[in-house]
């Protein structure tokens, strides 16, 4: 897990769940995870988001813009954090990164740049842009279009 500046706030792969002393230790109070491989909670009073994405191209605005949006409120709400894929090398830095530009301002660019800094990091070019392209819409992830398809509404 990499610890991102003095905030409640890590991000890494799928193998810290595995270690719920870890978590219970750093005092991790939620997980947002990104793969979509299925993994056991870390425990009932956790708060656990599941927003599977793919390391690449192919994902929906309203996905991505949903796994920004969790983990901004949580980092705005102070609520000790670890955002995971499966590997927390790409997906997990990405959506931390755009999260932080959401609640700190600034470049999502230069975010990414700061907390991969010295740590094992390899971010997809292609989730990237697909993740500049989801927050520079602008819009929360409950207005989407594809949310908002009759299909849903009903």
């Amino acid at each position: 897990m990499n610890r991102i500046d003095e905030r409640p706030l890590w991000y890494g792969g799928v193998g810290a769940l595995r270690h719920p002393a870890m978590l219970h230790e750093t005092g991790v109070e939620a997980v947002v995870f990104l793969a979509a491989d299925l993994f056991d909670p870390p425990g009932r009073e956790s708060i656990v988001c599941r927003v599977p994405l793919v390391d690449g191209a192919g994902n929906a605005p309203c996905r991505l813009r949903l796994a920004v949006d969790i983990a901004a409120a949580l980092i705005a709400g102070d609520v000790p954090t670890l955002v995971c894929c499966s590997n927390g090398m790409s997906r997990s830095p990405a959506i931390v990164a755009a999260a932080l530009a959401t609640v700190d301002g600034g470049s999502p660019d230069e975010h990414l740049k700061r907390i991969a800094l010295g740590r094992a990091a390899d971010v997809s070019p292609a989730l990237w842009r697909e993740v500049l392209d989801a927050i520079a819409r602008g819009l929360p992830a409950a207005r989407d279009e594809r949310l908002n398809s009759p299909r849903i509404a009903e």
